[in-house]
């Protein structure tokens, strides 16, 4: 099969004052002049939260916010990382004996695993070095796919690196890993509303307990239905198996699981298992001293929310007049859903997306998790000047939000473009 790289631009650094800047740092910072650059964007969830793992389809957006990394190859066989902010330490290591501490998400950690999945994806020896300056403009632990971005980044310099490049057919491998276009509105713009508070996923246990929930949910919905509980994983498969639409499931789900918390032991109960099966065969290792499940209101969240990606977009295709209106009610469905039903909102995101629907955002919603980071909204083109200045002063006039810097606490961002590798012309 042909392979298709990724896109390649010639540009003037000069004329570009980020790639300038990073390419003077470089300088500083390595003695030497960077090979080429590489960027991945950033993105947002405008709607789907906590549905992917679940098996059901999100709409995210490339955002124009990116990481960009200056590249030299070197002989070496060294990989020297080094970041312009300077919170994030550098960092070396031999490019033929990467090892990642899995306990710690340290920031070159998200390099390394770019670095890594490419190696072992083409079974790879002998690697060269190269030197690596890392920028980045998404804010951090929020939500918006900055590690994602670091990770696709990294993989991307070492295909570079190696003159390589992934087929198309390797891309979509992590099947059925599928992708359709959906044309949003003109006459809106999604705005970005950063919370100022950090969700760090690796240091928390809120979102492998969500996980673990939505699995045991799939388990008691299949045995419930006469399905073979234990080969199913994800709720999607239950719906698939019995053939149903998600509203359906939403019936089934009412009528299966009862809304009081689920003990271990009842959870067992209903399987038919010891609670030693449920602890070695089930449960991660991460959730096995949990004491509480709540089993009915994540399945309800999680099939409802699969039901409004599909309206969305259904929304986009169709185009009524009235659409911008229309697709911001799902998307404060879809923020009440996570808030109740998910319970992966916080205050600070429950009090933003009022102010952000106060001042003129016929929708609004948490994004990327929850607990902390990021609100979507989506705001009609003319109100946007006010809009931001209304929520700016709503929000952001107490000192320690004030802190985030003003570029990363609340922006407007239409789609952004893919990852792209930048020679200097």
């Amino acid at each position: 099969m042909e392979t298709e790289g990724p896109a390649t631009r010639r540009v003037q650094v000069s004329e570009h004052p980020r790639l300038l800047k990073l390419k003077e740092v470089f300088k500083s910072k390595f003695g030497s002049l960077p090979k080429f650059y590489v960027r991945a964007p950033g993105r947002v969830n405008i709607i789907g939260e906590h549905i992917d793992y679940c098996g059901y389809s999100v709409l995210p957006m490339a955002i124009e916010q990116d990481m960009l990394i200056a590249v030299e190859p070197v002989k070496t066989h060294t990989l020297q990382l080094a970041n312009t902010n300077p919170l994030y330490s550098d960092f070396s290591t031999s490019a033929n004996n990467t090892e990642i501490d899995k306990t710690k998400p340290l920031w070159h950690n998200y390099f390394l695993c770019g670095f890594k999945g490419i190696q072992e994806h083409f079974g790879l020896s002998n690697l060269p070095g190269m030197n690596c300056l890392v920028d980045g403009n998404i804010p951090p632990s929020s939500g918006l796919s900055s590690s994602s971005a670091l990770v696709c980044c990294a993989g991307l310099a070492t295909l570079t690196v190696l003159g390589m490049s992934l087929s198309k057919a390797k891309l979509i491998e992590f099947s059925p890993l599928r992708a359709t276009d959906v044309k949003l509105p003109s006459e809106a713009v999604f705005v970005i509303a950063n919370s100022c508070v950090e969700m760090n996923k690796a240091a928390t246990s809120h979102f492998n307990i969500r996980v673990m929930e939505c699995r045991l949910a799939a388990k008691l919905l299949a045995k419930y239905k006469g399905l073979q509980w234990d080969k199913v994983l994800r709720l999607e498969e239950v719906q698939a198996k019995l053939g149903v639409s998600l509203e359906e499931m939403l019936l089934i789900t009412e009528d299966a699981l009862h809304t009081e918390p689920y003990s271990p032991e009842e959870v067992c109960r209903c399987l038919g298992i010891s609670l030693q099966e449920l602890r070695t065969q089930i449960l991660s290792p991460n959730t096995q001293d949990v004491l509480i499940f709540k089993l009915c209101q994540r399945a309800k969240h999680v099939y409802s929310e699969a039901a409004r990606v599909l309206q969305f977009k259904k929304m986009c295709e169709e185009a009524p007049d009235d659409m911008v209106p229309l697709l911001g009610e799902l998307m404060n469905q879809s923020h009440a859903s996570c808030r109740d039903m998910y319970e992966c909102s916080c205050p600070e995101l429950d009090q933003l997306v009022d102010i952000c629907r106060k001042f003129g955002a016929p929708g609004s919603r948490l994004t990327g998790a929850g607990w902390g980071g990021c609100t979507v909204s989506i705001v009609p083109a003319d109100k946007l000047p006010s809009f931001l200045a209304n929520v700016h002063e709503a929000y952001y006039q107490q000192s320690a939000r004030s802190l985030v810097p003003e570029e990363q606490r609340l922006f407007a961002t239409k789609p952004g473009g893919g990852a792209l590798v930048f020679l200097e012309a």
